[in-house]
């Protein structure tokens, strides 16, 4: 197993930025879709990322996919049920599986979505946005904290795409975002999709939304596609990255330099090579952002 990812310095704030993590380059979601083929092509990949949901307390066919992986590429684990911000207790029977998981894999960090999941112990099976105010941002970050401690690494949140504002909210979507990242001591996964995405659905300006998020503790970057369906657009990861997101990730990249960047493609999943495709268009945007 590839251990050389695992992290050297445990709970918050231990990793603050891209240019401290063993990850670099251009990324692709393991999905099982592409188990047969993952391990035989040779393009350039320079690491994967797993939904630890899909393998905690699993054996068999998964866990040995992600071993025979892991000795090849670096994992990540971006985490889909977490309810970070959410009312009920965190599970830490779940924490200490996850934990074990994020141990074997060699994960230097754990990344999960800054919203909530579940309610009264029911799920949602939706990400939905937080009240954008402070009491939610004390909430929120004193469970980062919490959460961060029990699975021993530093956590990153990554910026949701949202519908409709929670109500009680007085702040706007960057300076909440930035005030949960700054209280909790954490870092951001920032979706650049999810930036456009909400932009257009709030009517608001795309680069002006992506920079008033706390761009400079990002230390991964997400890359999606989305639809249009009626007025609106959903993220539904789903499609190609279109060329507004791509402009906008430029934005990023000449300003802030190389940021480790994954390609979501959860949807209607193509073959291998479509996916591979998208982050080698990443790769090439990054590596003209070498300094």
């Amino acid at each position: 197993m590839n251990q050389s990812t695992k992290a050297s310095a445990s709970g918050r704030g231990a990793l603050a930025r891209a240019e401290d993590s063993p990850v670099r380059g251009a990324g692709i979601g393991l999905r099982r879709r592409h188990f047969s083929e993952i391990l035989e092509h040779e393009r350039p990949l320079d690491f994967l990322e797993i939904i630890p949901e899909n393998y905690v307390g699993k054996g068999g066919r998964y866990l040995h996919m992600l071993d025979a992986c892991a000795e090849r590429w670096p994992i990540l684990a971006h985490g889909v049920s977490m309810s970070i911000g959410g009312p009920d207790p965190l599970d830490h029977e779940y924490l200490a599986a996850l934990r074990q998981l994020l141990d074997r894999i060699g994960a230097p960090f754990y990344t999960d979505h800054l919203c909530f999941a579940t309610l009264g112990g029911r799920t949602t099976f939706d990400l939905l946005p937080l009240p954008f105010n402070e009491e939610a941002v004390r909430h929120t970050a004193a469970r980062v904290r919490e959460l961060a401690d029990a699975l021993d690494r530093p956590i990153a949140l990554e910026n949701i795409s949202y519908y409709a504002q929670m109500p009680t909210s007085d702040l706007d979507e960057g300076a909440f975002v930035s005030a949960v990242i700054q209280e909790a001591d954490c870092m951001l996964l920032l979706d650049v999709n999810n930036v456009f995405v909400n932009a257009r659905n709030h009517e608001l300006n795309p680069s002006e939304l992506l920079w008033q998020l706390p761009v400079d503790r990002a230390c991964q970057i997400h890359l999606a596609g989305h639809k249009l369906e009626g007025p609106r657009l959903l993220d539904n990861h789903g499609a190609p990255v279109c060329e507004e997101v791509w402009a906008l990730y430029r934005e990023v990249i000449e300003r802030c330099g190389p940021i480790p960047t994954l390609i979501e493609w959860d949807t209607q999943i193509p073959e291998l090579a479509a996916v591979l495709d998208q982050a080698d268009l990443a790769r090439v945007i990054l590596d003209e952002g070498q300094p």
